[in-house]
């Protein structure tokens, strides 16, 4: 099937108007892969606009002419771009949202790249480290706004949901823009486009015309979850580890909605990160929620959670089920307590440093299939790394299912193999088998495939 392409020229909109020759050749140097490859599949996904494609492999091989080049001019740069989707244009022009995305794709990939990667006074093998390379990414995006008052939500949930469980997001949106708070999510559709949406509409109430609608993202993600077009500032991370960081630096609560294996992804990195001895007084409300239809995933996370990590981490989290104000009442008691308690120790509003996030949670993890068999899935270690190994296992069934990469090794070598002891195993094995039941896994395809197979331990 052929799809409607557009040839065009675009220079950027007041920012990012100045690269170096050198960043230039870099991303025009496509057989080198690495940058421009990044550049390129990140620049494609922005522009495209449909919303039933969460199979990263399946975007690129149907633009697979399409091509992107940056042209130095005397005043700046322009990006040219070849057999882009037509869906990103309205009467020849492209629609002013994907416009600033698409320079802030650039903005991201190259700052990463010259002054993250590249950088010798930012050291990666270490957790401040890190820590470091977060923040300025964040800080070059300008997002962090230090005279801002705490009031920014993280909604975390699926991108294919239920036009009920949608409908809700809206709702929970709604309330919590009628609060003035601002939301974050991973910038793609489904639970991440329906919090936006609704709280546009309860900002407009309020006449906020202010109102934050932050979008995170990761070059491997981001295919699979393209901006949604509500999303008025866009963020790219170096990988899945920062984004993950990104998101419980920055927001003051989280709200979770009903989702698969990427939400129980991110449940884990947040509980995770919570379970740390040095966190214990440290207040970070967070909730999860969803309409009647989301009951059954919730009870299966709760379970699943005391399992695993303890009832104890029960504690740690409220469930409300179908109760939108409630969900907002209760964040915005929430980022009351986080306000007072940073006041009172002198963190910063915009930047939560003294959150302590263990380097197990801020490795990057390749979703290879040795990695995933050599896992530590035992609780005969700190209970937060139980967390962070587990986390990875559901990081390598996100790639498994939508990235291009994962897709591509499952494809080659067969599904992962996931080995651990015995009772954790069977929680991981009860929470994925709902998940499919549930068909929360896959949103384009009509039955789900697992990429993964349960395995008995390997240790004596």
């Amino acid at each position: 099937m052929d799809y409607e392409v557009v040839d065009t020229i675009i220079a950027p909109d007041g920012h990012l108007e100045l690269l170096s020759r050198l960043e230039v050749s870099q991303l025009l140097d496509s057989s080198s892969g690495g940058l421009y490859r990044m550049f390129r599949n990140c620049s494609l996904a922005v522009l495209n606009r449909d919303v039933d494609l969460d199979d990263g492999r399946i975007l690129m091989e149907r633009y697979k002419h399409f091509d992107i080049r940056v042209i130095q001019v005397e005043r700046g740069i322009k990006l040219e771009l070849k057999n882009a989707p037509a869906s990103a244009f309205v009467d020849g022009v492209m629609i002013k949202g994907i416009h600033e995305h698409l320079f802030a794709v650039l903005r991201d990939i190259v700052f990463a790249s010259d002054e993250i990667i590249d950088n010798p006074n930012i050291d990666l093998d270490t957790s401040d480290g890190i820590t470091n390379a977060v923040f300025h990414i964040l800080r070059n995006a300008r997002i962090l706004v230090p005279s801002m008052e705490p009031r920014l939500v993280v909604c975390w949930g699926g991108h294919s949901i239920s036009r009920e469980e949608y409908d809700y997001t809206k709702e929970v949106g709604h309330e919590m823009g009628l609060r003035g708070l601002d939301v974050c999510t991973g910038c793609g559709p489904g639970a991440m486009k329906g919090p936006m949406k609704g709280a546009t509409i309860g900002h407009a109430k309020q006449r906020i015309k202010n109102g934050l609608y932050l979008g995170i993202t990761e070059p491997g993600i981001i295919a699979a979850e393209s901006p949604n077009p509500i999303v008025n500032n866009l963020v790219i991370l170096p990988d899945i580890e920062k984004r993950l960081e990104a998101f419980v630096r920055t927001g003051h609560g989280i709200v979770v909605f009903a989702g698969g294996v990427g939400t129980v992804e991110e449940i884990l990195y947040v509980l995770g990160v919570l379970m740390h001895p040095e966190n214990k007084d440290v207040p970070f409300p967070l909730i999860m929620t969803g309409p009647e239809s989301a009951r059954g995933y919730f009870e299966g996370v709760h379970q699943f959670i005391a399992d695993t990590l303890g009832v104890d981490m029960q504690k740690k989290y409220k469930i409300i089920i179908n109760d939108p104000a409630l969900v907002a009442q209760e964040l915005q008691a929430g980022i009351k307590q986080v306000r007072d308690h940073r006041k009172k120790i002198g963190d910063a509003y915009y930047f939560n440093w003294t959150l302590k996030v263990d380097q197990a949670f801020q490795e990057p993890f390749a979703p290879t299939h040795e990695n995933v068999r050599n896992l530590a899935l035992h609780k005969e270690q700190e209970g937060y790394l139980v967390a962070a190994n587990m986390r990875r296992v559901f990081s390598v069934l996100v790639a498994g299912n939508v990235k291009e990469e994962g897709i591509r090794a499952v494809e080659e070598h067969g599904d992962y193999e996931i080995y651990g002891d015995a009772g954790i195993m069977e929680s991981i094995d009860t929470l994925l088998t709902a998940c499919v039941e549930q068909k929360r896994m896959k949103m384009a395809s009509k039955s789900y495939k697992p990429c993964y197979r349960i395995m008995k331990s390997k240790r004596a």
